[in-house]
């Protein structure tokens, strides 16, 4: 299956893979070489910069040097580190933790903000418990209270801390809030891209120590702008409530692995430290 990167998704990931260990800002130049890496040409990127801009994800700020750039804005940074606590690795939550509820109610003369309300919802990864009434893992309260304040959202809506009392099992509650079915073929389509990668770079590994920056840098920002969405389609439910053959667990080992073996060695790449493999 081909995978569709866009170019705005991309220099996104960039920033958040690399972006925040510098100054803070990157060049265009540089976000031209950068992309060009992963066949994106200088045309898409200078647009998806203009409309990352335009969204007030980025923001003009001069280099160290003194060079024209973007840094991200001070949204960016909070919507980026928001997602490092789901993207990188952590423990799977316990069905103990207990759950957030995102209950709202959105007057009628202002139906436009329910379709942004169920959809940002839906992208922070919470299930749908009833009509306005949503519900995710405990752990991503502090997420989706930026999330809707950012966007002027929280008067509408009400969140609570609590655990799933009944009547049915939870387990079973659980595959009624969430389309698994869906989530899985995600988690598989994952892992039919990036799995053979990582098997190649593990391959390589027997014969040479050797990690060339730019492929490093090159499969690593693929492999993070595939793997970033995910997170988010897949909130982190307990293990006890997903099915027995769940792939969730493999995908998350597949990123894992990719990220201890090419990040690093990707940002030379990213720091103009090697030339083209």
């Amino acid at each position: 299956m081909a995978e569709q990167h866009t170019p705005r998704s991309l220099i996104v990931t960039l920033y958040g893979a690399y972006g925040r260990e510098t100054a803070g800002s990157l060049a265009v130049a540089e976000l031209i070489r950068l992309l060009a890496a992963v066949g994106v040409d200088a045309p898409s990127v200078r647009s998806s910069v203009s409309r990352l801009k335009r969204r007030g994800l980025l923001v003009p700020e001069r280099t160290a040097s003194g060079a024209a750039g973007y840094a991200l804005s001070a949204d960016a940074r909070q919507l980026l580190d928001d997602g490092d606590r789901r993207i990188y690795p952590h423990a799977r939550p316990r069905a103990r933790d207990g759950w957030v509820l995102a209950v709202f109610s959105v007057p009628e003369s202002e139906r436009n903000k329910r379709h942004v309300l169920r959809s940002r919802l839906a992208g922070l990864g919470f299930g749908t418990a009833a009509p306005g009434v949503w519900i995710a893992p405990a752990r991503l309260y502090d997420e989706t209270r930026h999330t809707l304040e950012r966007l002027q959202l929280a008067p509408y809506v009400d969140l609570f801390r609590g655990e799933h009392l009944g009547f049915a099992p939870t387990a079973e509650a659980v595959a009624r809030w969430w389309d698994l079915t869906a989530i899985a073929k995600q988690h598989d389509e994952f892992l039919g891209l990036h799995e053979p990668v990582l098997r190649a770079w593990e391959a390589r590994a027997q014969t040479s120590s050797e990690v060339p920056p730019e492929e490093a840098y090159r499969d690593y920002l693929l492999v993070l702008d595939s793997w970033r969405r995910l997170p988010y389609a897949d909130p982190g439910l307990p293990a006890p409530l997903l099915p027995p053959d769940w792939p969730g667990e493999r995908s998350a080992e597949v990123f894992r692995r990719l990220h201890a073996r090419l990040r690093d060695a990707g940002a030379a790449f990213v720091r103009g430290e090697a030339g083209v493999s």
